[in-house]
């Protein structure tokens, strides 16, 4: 069993551990993953769906790790008891449904050593949420899957609100830091994304001037998080 790029990177953020808990396990991979490679001894596949849960047993029994993969079917964290895992993956869903499922699952998330987020969509408000509520962003990762960006977020419950720039929710301030080598390849991406909406902004109204004042400003912001690479 091959993981994807998007999975690898997952994984390669993941300490060794006794359990952890795979949130929307889809096929169980990644759980299937890191107990053969001995990252955790005990996993709990969890998801929503009967049929993604059907598809990860049907996984786990041609692997020969029933003894070691437990799957569970409910939503979010409900399927997991406060302290009965050190850690958690919540990977494949949008930033805004991560955020509720974090929010409706403090109790079992604020006793978690840390938690991997990977958003598909949203990821800025994913990071505006993680930001407001003072929990800690240990690591970040980047990868590209199928033609298409990645971002990974490594967070720890805590109450330590720090004040960053509202660019920091587009592009993971972790990245730039540690130079990622993705993080330049990313902020043209976004760079080309925002100079299309820029000159997609035709009307002379005022809330449209002031509409791509917003646009230019956050492109600028952008620009100036490129890592001179000379």
């Amino acid at each position: 069993m091959e993981l994807s790029f998007r999975l690898k990177s997952i994984a390669s953020i993941i300490e060794k551990c006794d359990a952890i808990a795979d949130i929307g396990t889809d096929h169980a991979y990644l759980p299937i993953h890191l107990v053969k490679k001995g990252v955790c001894k005990y996993a709990i596949a969890s998801d929503i769906n009967k049929g993604p849960v059907e598809k990860a047993l049907k996984n786990i029994v041609i692997e020969n790790l029933e003894d070691k993969i437990e799957c569970r079917l409910g939503g979010g964290f409900s399927t997991i008891a406060p302290l009965e895992v050190q850690s958690a993956v919540i990977a494949g869903m949008g930033g805004n449904l991560i955020r509720d499922i974090v929010e409706e699952g403090m109790d079992v998330f604020k006793e978690l050593n840390y938690c991997v987020f990977q958003p598909v969509q949203n990821p800025d408000i994913l990071r505006e949420y993680i930001y407001s509520k003072g929990f800690t962003i240990l690591d970040e990762e980047l990868c590209i899957d199928e033609g298409k960006f990645y971002e990974i977020i490594k967070v720890k419950y805590s109450r330590s609100k720090l004040a960053v720039s509202p660019i920091y929710y587009e592009i993971g301030k972790k990245l730039i830091d540690k130079k990622h080598p993705l993080v330049n390849k990313y902020i043209n991406f976004k760079l080309e994304k925002y100079y299309k909406i820029y000159n997609s902004i035709l009307d002379s109204t005022d809330n449209a001037k002031i509409r791509k004042v917003e646009v230019m400003d956050k492109i600028k912001q952008l620009k100036e998080l490129l890592i001179n690479e000379s």
